[in-house]
């Protein structure tokens, strides 16, 4: 009996490693194509798009509406970036004496602590101003893009907005692109969606109670049939108020009507740039009226 009870040894051939990780290699190999690809296809992007091609792009993602500049000269491309503190301050620097003056009277005294409290509750109420029309010009630059979005006809004209808030105002820039112009070519009759995009900003631009400045500007071949661009830039910043008119806004509020020509254009290292023909609608910043002071003789 004990002899039929046989001992089995079972003997398990272990395999190499590449049982385990054999696939591994792959997925990495893959990963690395699809990056290659990716970065090839932005190297070609980059090669291929037109400047305001890729301002469309970098508006298109951009986090905010609207876009919070202090720039020295208002413009997207020009001056330098001065701090919070200092564009409410207007720039300015306080000087201080050397010498001092003689001890003032009491009656001095007085002046100057009026005079000094009057200058503190002053600068107060223009921050307070300032910061009161930033929201304003805020709503107003959501409110555009929102109508834009809404309104099927301009919808795919979001890219060739610009809306800054500047130390002179919500400057609204509405630029051409190469295939969709806002005007018809040396002429001031503006295009079908032209005129519906500006009558949306009268719309909106008229709830407000900041006075308009309305700028026409051309490219450097742009001429109209008498070949004056001054003109034409001119004409079209006309036909502009007259499209911000039908959207509501009153004649009232038209501060100024100017043609710039090609004098001030948005990409000066293309003076030809579609770009650069463009329109510009100012909401300008500024603080209410005094009333007259009628306790003082």
């Amino acid at each position: 009996m004990a002899g039929n009870n046989a001992v089995v040894i079972k003997r398990i051939k272990k395999g190499g490693h590449g049982g385990h990780h054999g696939g591994a290699w792959k997925v990495a190999y893959a990963d690395f194509v699809t990056a290659m690809m990716a970065f090839f296809l932005l190297m070609w992007l980059i090669n291929t798009t037109t400047p305001e091609q890729k301002r469309g792009i970098a508006d298109y993602f951009a986090p905010q509406s609207i876009a919070q500049t202090m720039s020295g000269s208002g413009g997207v491309l020009g001056g330098k970036v001065m701090g919070e503190d200092e564009a409410h301050a207007g720039g300015a620097q306080s000087v201080m004496q050397k010498q001092s003056p003689p001890a003032p009277s009491t009656a001095q005294k007085a002046l100057a602590a009026g005079a000094t409290e009057g200058g503190a509750n002053s600068s107060a109420n223009a921050s307070t101003q300032a910061s009161s029309q930033d929201g304003e010009f805020a709503h107003a630059a959501e409110a555009i893009r929102q109508a834009m979005q809404d309104n099927p006809d301009i919808a795919n004209l979001s890219h060739q907005v610009i809306l800054e808030n500047t130390p002179q105002g919500l400057r609204i820039q509405l630029v051409d692109q190469d295939g969709r112009p806002m005007f018809q070519q040396g002429s001031n009759q503006p295009m079908p969606y032209a005129k519906k995009l500006l009558a949306a900003v009268g719309g909106i631009v008229s709830q407000l109670p900041n006075r308009v400045s309305i700028s026409g500007h051309t490219g450097g071949n742009d001429v109209n049939a008498t070949g004056s661009a001054w003109e034409l830039s001119s004409s079209r910043a006309n036909q502009a108020r007259a499209q911000l008119q039908a959207g509501g806004l009153g004649s009232d509020r038209i501060y100024e009507v100017a043609g710039k020509a090609g004098s001030e254009p948005l990409l000066p290292e293309d003076p030809n740039a579609s770009a650069n023909r463009r329109l510009s609608i100012l909401l300008m910043r500024e603080s209410p009226p005094v009333p007259a002071n009628t306790g003082l003789n």
